[in-house]
């Protein structure tokens, strides 16, 4: 049988075992924080479902086998002690699966409510083939046999609650293999001449490939390197439904679409090795950019939804983006995206700022990404200080844009436009101690505990050096062991798992550790760096850490912290260099 190549091992309750490009996976996940006692074929298109059970079984007696999972990259394996099943992707669509000394139960992965839902199992005399149809991807899984024999068939052609699927055992010469195939309608009989050695060392290779151009600096300094490429390489599908583009999932867990801020951290991380795929990335929301400039809430396979948006940290992730691509921007691309972004930022001055105001505002903590922050807790639709920060900075890429494009009227615009927001976050919501929120209903103003209110920190370079040292000092409070606390761990509101209300996220610290060091505080920029990378290097690349214990929390394989790892690690290993 064969041996997994080089690369990183993980748990598949932990980390979905997929390839670049599919729109598939291997895990024990079956719906949000549920986990399966066995492993799963879980779609993504049209939603989040697990369409095939994989269950291992003693050869001799049918019985469910005692395995234990093992993933790298490019083979996943249950191994027991009469013998393993060996699971490897062929392509984005194809899975190869064959075993010896343990037979292989494959399974719909839940009964049949009723004759028009779930799933549907017949054998395709055309394909010689048996097939699964799932009426909640909308989708085929065709199942052929390679070598082996079909032990036991049951639920063909059966309507209802039946249990459906079959057993492959091995013939005399003790193994087995099937190939399985995610197909839409129709396609030709399966054919291929490729061993399953060579198709490992294939996936191998193609990882090991896309890792050596994301992560070129790696040593021993940044152990997790590798996963993390992995987390961000395996999240990756190929355009279909309304993915206009190559596009990296949040996670292949539950968390399965791209949300109108979480992308820009992925195309930061991609772009010196893959600035390709790191511009799609970067656009991918702007596809879907409606009349009046916003963005979409999120993007997937089947749905784009519009009941909230998120902030406008695009300038700021281009100004990066555009220095750190492997190959420049064209100017064409340059226009179309000072395009987008103008449109973007022309929402935020219309249809997000009350009559006589200076400032935008949130219309609720789901706009601002932090949903359940402690600064929405008195009022919903508020203006806020880190909005005017971060809309100040697009103003200033639109800027620096327009002078690229010899826009020089527009660039003097969009300089002065950022430069009165800037200041009027400062007369209107600087306290002289703090910045505060202010209600558009009530125009009460409050401050609370969270690290929310510290976000125009990233205005960097541009906060007065008096402003950038206070809030400097307050984000030092909310520093843990383990990393930046959303809420401050003595507040009453804090909760371990509190989504925005304490844990560490890596949108934040990215964020922050950014604004510190363009501001001069690089002794706490590097702390917080080197504390997220231990973090983890530790912990994973969970959607959200407890900022007491590093715990990982929620979806366990989160894009955006594993491009958040990449970035910092990346940044410490050149200054290391130099």
């Amino acid at each position: 049988m064969t041996a997994a190549l080089p690369g990183p091992a993980f748990s598949v309750h932990d980390i979905p075992f997929s390839t670049h490009g599919s729109w598939f996976d291997i895990s024990p996940v079956v719906a949000e924080k549920t986990y399966a006692e066995d492993l799963h074929l879980v779609s993504h298109q049209n939603g989040m479902h697990a369409v095939l059970g994989l269950v291992p079984l003693h050869a001799t007696t049918g019985e469910r086998a005692e395995t234990r999972v093992a993933a790298t990259p490019s083979l996943l394996s249950w191994i027991g002690a009469g013998g393993r099943v060996d699971l490897a992707y062929e392509s984005p669509d194809t899975v190869r699966l064959r075993g010896a000394g343990l037979a292989l139960r494959l399974r719909a992965a839940a009964p049949t409510l009723t004759p028009f839902s779930g799933t549907y199992f017949f054998h395709d005399a055309a394909a010689d083939a048996y097939v699964f149809t799932s009426y909640e991807t909308g989708r085929r899984y065709r199942v052929t046999v390679l070598c082996g024999s079909v032990a036991e068939v049951f639920g063909d052609q059966s309507l209802g609650g039946a249990d459906r699927g079959l057993t492959f055992a091995a013939d005399a010469d003790g193994a087995w293999e099937i190939a399985v195939e995610e197909i839409d309608t129709a396609r030709p009989p399966y054919a291929s001449t490729a061993a399953f050695d060579k198709i490992v060392e294939a996936a191998g290779n193609a990882f090991a490939e896309f890792v050596d151009t994301v992560a070129p600096w790696r040593s021993p300094a940044t152990p997790a390197a590798e996963l993390a490429a992995y987390v961000l390489w395996s999240a990756t599908v190929r355009p279909a439904g309304l993915v206009t583009r190559p596009g990296v999932l949040m996670s292949k867990h539950w968390m399965d679409k791209v949300w109108s801020w979480d992308h820009c951290f992925n195309a930061l991380a991609l772009a010196p090795g893959c600035p390709g795929l790191a511009w799609d990335q970067f656009h991918l929301p702007f596809d879907h950019q409606d009349e009046t400039g916003a963005l979409p809430d999120s993007v997937t396979h089947s749905e784009v939804l519009r009941n909230f948006v998120k902030p406008p940290i695009h300038g700021w992730a281009f100004g990066h983006l555009r220095r750190r691509l492997g190959t420049p921007a064209s100017p064409a691309e340059l226009a179309e995206t000072y395009d987008r972004l103008e449109r973007w930022t022309g929402f935020w001055l219309t249809a997000r700022r009350a009559p006589g105001e200076d400032l935008p505002h949130y219309q609720h903590g789901n706009d601002s990404g932090w949903d359940n922050a402690t600064t929405f807790d008195p009022e919903r639709v508020v203006v806020t200080a880190d909005l005017a920060a971060f809309l100040a900075l697009q103003l200033r890429e639109l800027a620096a844009l327009a002078e690229h494009l010899d826009r020089p009227d527009d660039a003097r615009r969009w300089t002065s436009a950022a430069e009165e927001t800037q200041a009027a976050m400062l007369d209107q919501l600087w306290s002289g101690e703090r910045f505060l929120a202010r209600g558009v209903a009530s125009g009460d103003t409050w401050h609370s505990a969270g690290l929310l209110d510290l976000m125009p920190i990233a205005l960097g370079e541009y906060l007065p050096a008096e402003i950038s040292a206070v809030l400097a000092a307050r984000i030092a409070t909310h520093l843990t062991p383990h990393g930046l606390a959303t809420e401050l761990p003595t507040s009453p509101h804090y909760v371990a798992d509190g989504y925005w209300r304490g844990p560490i996220w890596a949108p934040a610290t990215v964020l922050i550790e950014d604004g510190l060091r363009r501001g001069g505080h690089l002794r706490l920029a590097d702390e917080i760096s080197a504390r997220f990378r231990a973090l983890c290097e530790r912990h994973g690349f969970a959607e959200n850490f407890d900022a007491l214990t590093g715990t990982g929390l929620r979806d366990r394989a989160y894009t955006w912290t594993a491009a958040g790892y990449l970035l910092l690690a990346e940044a410490h290993a050149a200054r290391e260099a130099h």
